[in-house]
């Protein structure tokens, strides 16, 4: 016995599956495993994660984020000063942005960087100079754990 008459299924029946689908297509694309980015990316414009002191007196860290959902580093840690930060994008399909979080920190960082397409670094310059913990994210993947914390020493 059919609700919906002779040959027509019922509609929440029909939108149930056509959700599920579009679920299901969504995460096959997420995976656990790490990717493997060739040696010229790792070492491509100094050590990813080391912070170093610049001719001109910034202190310069440059951060990866690939399709993992991870900036790499995800914690560093910086003396008060001129920060000069480069995030490259590592990642053959996803899109990310670099921002600090607003509303969290001693004080706030407004610099960002709003798009970094595939393949593409920017960097962005800024002064800090209150001590603490300062909480950065790609604002698009911060639901799925894309955030980091960047520590201004005493």
């Amino acid at each position: 016995m059919r609700a919906h008459g002779r040959g027509r299924p019922a509609p929440l029946g029909g939108l149930l599956a056509g959700l599920l689908l579009v679920v299901l297509v969504t995460l096959s694309g997420c995976g656990n495993s790490e990717p493997t980015l060739p040696e010229a990316t790792r070492t491509a414009g100094g050590d990813v994660g080391s912070v170093s002191t610049a001719a001109d007196g910034f202190q310069e860290i440059t951060l990866e984020t690939g399709d993992d959902y991870v900036f790499t580093p995800d914690t560093f840690t910086v003396a008060p000063g001129q920060v000069r930060l480069t995030v490259r994008n590592t990642a053959d399909q996803l899109t990310h942005n670099f921002m600090f979080t607003a509303g969290t920190g001693p004080a706030p960082i407004t610099e960002k960087i709003p798009v970094l397409a595939p393949g593409e670094g920017k960097t962005i310059e800024f002064t800090v100079s209150a001590p603490g913990d300062y909480p950065f994210e790609c604002s698009f993947h911060a639901a799925l754990g894309q955030v980091g914390t960047m520590t201004v020493s005493g």
